[in-house]
């Protein structure tokens, strides 16, 4: 039997059985590390948009990650395919911010390491940059921070300008972010993401616009999807 036909035959048989046991016990891990993942993002994350939503994906991310690598580890012929096939699947994600992608490193390295059977390393990692993230969050943040939805539009010869609207946003809020922008010659209608510190800024900032025009209409909304 020659050298080829004796790697052919090593393809077709090398096959380690999966221990049930150990995977289900790494499931329940990837579970409880993955709800933790998911409160600590929605908390401690500065994304203004979808934090919930984001942060729902984090297990099936884990949990399918620890999946292919516990099936593919197990045979070398596995292994070689799982690298053909995602040769010809592209897989393509609105990834807006560099946090968002850090998380998500983050989840698939702990998918990684339980799909490689590494409990101990994979949980202390995981636990110490938990406690760093959170550490790093509430030596940064005094009071307690709301985001909201504003909404600001203006009409008539009187309206005002988005240059103006965007600067005292600005000013009277920690962070914002413009997600909408509509104007005619007669109307003017912008929406931001806006991060406060206390009710009394939402007060001030509509004192403000009502010295451009007292007329302009102004709103703020609660996502609970932060």
């Amino acid at each position: 039997m020659d050298k080829w036909n004796l790697f052919q035959r090593f393809l077709i048989t090398e096959n380690t059985q999966i221990s049930i046991s150990d995977f289900l016990i790494n499931s329940v891990i990837i579970l409880v590390l993955s709800l933790i993942l998911e409160f600590t993002y929605t908390r401690c994350a500065k994304s203004l948009s979808g934090r919930k939503a984001f942060a729902a994906n984090f297990f099936l991310i884990a949990f399918t990650t620890m999946l292919i690598i516990s099936i593919v580890k197990s045979s070398l012929a596995l292994s070689l395919g799982l690298v053909g096939a995602l040769s010809i699947v592209r897989f393509r994600s609105a990834i807006k911010e560099p946090e968002e992608l850090a998380y998500l490193f983050f989840t698939i390295s702990i998918g990684l390491g339980l799909g490689a059977n590494q409990r101990l390393i994979s949980v202390v990692a995981a636990f110490v940059l938990l406690v760093i993230i959170w550490l790093r969050h509430l030596s940064s943040t005094k009071s307690r921070q709301q985001n909201l939805y504003l909404t600001v539009s203006g009409s008539g010869p009187k309206k005002p300008s988005l240059e103006n609207v965007d600067k005292l946003v600005r000013e009277n809020f920690k962070a914002s972010k413009l997600v909408r922008y509509d104007e005619t010659s007669d109307l003017i209608e912008t929406a931001f993401w806006v991060e406060i510190k206390y009710t009394g800024d939402l007060q001030d900032f509509k004192n403000k616009l009502n010295e451009l025009n007292p007329e302009i209409r102004v709103s703020f909304v609660d996502n609970y999807s932060f």
